[in-house]
């Protein structure tokens, strides 16, 4: 990635084109692995998968963006940051396109290959911000927006589409193609793709000694806790309003409005971030929206839900959103972001897919979700001091990383 060299001078309107790709790319992102809970029933109808199997088929995608992440730095040290980012988007349209053949298998592979693809954009994406804009707050509050938008739509809009167009579930839940193929059309002339990647005089190697930084941590910290709320709401939040009494069919509704909401904090909180030297009243405000949802969850469940579940879509779109420009404002370099994001999601993501298994066991084992929710009020407490921390006005030491990786 270069960044020595300044940054591009642009028209207002080449400027608008590339938000508009940045905007259409993020949109692209989340409804692979949205997409497929409204299906699960029709899915598992059609294939005979059991519950685990079907459970594994929405977990792979996360396991994924952990286990991918850190080859998003590497991947864009030997192509180009535009390239790798044009290349994930191809493989997501393979990976969706993979969906629609009969074979189970290849259920399997293609949210495989889909989630790659979307690990290696959840990284690259925020340095390629970084890189390009001055002030890159409005610009993450736009494309995390546009995250939380991708994820509703295909929560709400994929068991419609299919009944709308008369088409059996493989289909509807690959329509979503459309997106990545439009994001890619976009982003090729837009960010104007290199064909040989440019020189950097940083070495790649120190991506995993950031975490010998106290500042590297706490953001890894306070991104894995954020998704660990995320992927335990997710799951869980239609099957515990069903058993407190909420129509199912609401419960589903109730997931996409969270991500409605969400959509709101997503766009609202970087740009203040970007603002402001110190984000901490960010965090305090974040942490202090989960543990009203939260809250109202555990103590009224089947009264005032929309708003508990609006208010948590609120902390969540804007947690994340605030995650992902923590790595960009305390990276010096757009490369340092990627390493740290890289790292930071890596680990943020591996830890947050044992949420929704946890919160499970712990259902099945007290018979209820009094304690499932507990816990993750308790997790807001580890999830405060990490961001508090990781929120502060200080910016990691790329030199310190650079010389640990030569030395260890």
């Amino acid at each position: 990635m270069n960044q020595s060299a300044p940054r591009a001078v642009r028209s207002r309107g080449a400027a608008l084109l590339l938000v508009t790709a940045i905007v259409v790319v993020a949109l692209s992102q989340r409804p692979a692995i949205v997409a497929v809970a409204p299906l699960l029933g029709q899915l598992r109808a059609d294939t005979g998968l059991s519950s685990a199997l079907a459970g594994l088929l929405t977990a792979l995608p996360v396991l994924c963006f952990g286990a991918f992440a850190p080859l998003a730095p590497r991947l864009a040290r030997r192509i180009g940051l535009e390239t790798a980012v044009a290349a994930s988007l191809a493989l997501l349209a393979v990976g969706i396109a993979l969906r629609l053949l009969s074979p189970v298998a290849l259920l399997y592979a293609g949210s495989l290959v889909a989630g790659a693809a979307i690990a290696i954009a959840n990284v690259l994406m925020p340095a390629y911000v970084k890189r390009e804009f001055t002030r890159p707050g409005a610009v993450m509050g736009a494309y995390t927006a546009s995250l939380n938008i991708g994820a509703a739509a295909a929560a709400g809009l994929t068991v419609p589409l299919g009944v709308a167009l008369g088409v059996e579930w493989r289909v509807a839940l690959a329509s979503w193609l459309v997106l990545a193929v439009v994001g890619l059309v976009l982003w090729l002339p837009v960010a104007g793709v290199r064909g040989t990647p440019p020189r950097t005089t940083e070495t790649g190697a120190g991506a995993w000694s950031l975490l010998r930084q106290p500042l590297a941590r706490q953001v890894t910290a306070y991104l894995g806790l954020q998704s660990v709320q995320f992927y335990s709401f997710a799951a869980w939040l239609p099957t515990l309003l069903a058993d407190a009494g909420v129509p199912v069919r609401e419960g589903g509704l109730l997931l996409a409005a969270s991500n409605v909401t969400g959509a709101v904090g997503a766009l609202l909180v970087p740009a203040a971030a970007g603002r402001m030297a110190d984000q901490r009243p960010l965090v305090a405000g974040v942490l202090t929206a989960y543990a009203v949802g939260l809250g109202g969850l555990l103590l009224a469940p089947a009264s005032g839900t929309l708003v508990w579940v609006a208010v948590f879509g609120v902390a969540q779109g804007g947690g994340f959103a605030l995650a992902l420009t923590l790595i960009v404002l305390r990276s010096p370099t757009p490369l340092v972001a990627a390493r740290l994001g890289g790292v930071a999601q890596c680990l943020g993501y591996l830890v947050a897919s044992t949420g929704p298994v946890v919160l499970g066991a712990l259902h099945d084992l007290t018979s209820g979700w009094t304690w499932p929710l507990l816990l993750l009020i308790a997790l807001l407490a580890p999830m405060l001091r990490a961001g508090w921390g990781a929120a502060r006005d200080a910016v990691l030491d790329a030199g310190e990383a650079r010389t640990a990786s030569q030395t260890g």
